[in-house]
């Protein structure tokens, strides 16, 4: 019985020191102020709780392919570690909504989080490197705030064409304008920090 009391004293003290430094005041103060065990534990976990939900990341990767059954698609591209391919967490990423049949290729793309004033080309890729057999899709200026955005209707042919080694789908990049020549349709260079990258494979069926 004793040793019961002695624990359940030597916790409460425990709890109490606890958070009386959590709130950076004296035992002394909290009985002074009449603060009670109850309202400290309530103060702090709504502290904890505030530090939770401040902690969750803000980046999510967005939801690509149809939307429902119209003939409107989303994809979303994102800079990635050239290493790993794994998505960088806050980093610059953009969204195309374009449409999945056709007499052309219609998109829309806003990028964000590009380098100021640089100059970019959203193209189709077909793999294998360097890519020949692909599309320039649009090309434009990154503003001063690092948003880019293009708009442009492309007769494309279908993706992916027979040559790309993906069958399911092609890939979409945003590049930098001078990485690549739009008349031979591949890739002149690789800067690959420089890009934003598909997530998921797309395709187009041209009427």
């Amino acid at each position: 019985m004793f040793y019961s009391w002695f624990f359940e004293l030597e916790f409460l003290y425990f709890v109490v020191d606890s958070l009386t430094k959590a709130y950076k005041i004296s035992i002394l103060e909290v009985i002074k102020r009449r603060i009670t065990v109850k309202k400290l534990i309530i103060g702090l976990v709504a502290a904890l709780t505030l530090v939770s939900l401040m902690a969750v990341p803000v980046f999510a990767a967005g939801k690509d392919g149809p939307a429902g059954n119209s003939n409107i698609g989303h994809l979303y591209l994102y800079e990635k570690d050239a290493s790993t391919w794994e998505i960088v967490e806050n980093g610059a990423w953009g969204k195309m909504t374009y449409n999945l049949s056709g007499e052309t290729f219609d998109l829309v793309f806003n990028g964000k989080g590009l380098d100021a004033r640089e100059d970019y080309s959203l193209i189709y890729y077909a793999d294998p490197w360097p890519g020949t057999g692909g599309a320039l899709l649009a090309s434009g200026i990154a503003n001063n705030g690092g948003n880019l955005n293009l708009k442009a209707s492309e007769d494309v042919g279908n993706i992916p064409v027979d040559e790309d080694a993906n069958k399911d789908g092609g890939k979409i990049w945003l590049v930098l304008t001078a990485d690549y020549d739009a008349d031979a349709g591949k890739m002149t260079a690789w800067n690959p920090t420089k890009y934003l990258f598909e997530n998921a494979l797309i395709t187009f069926d041209a009427d």
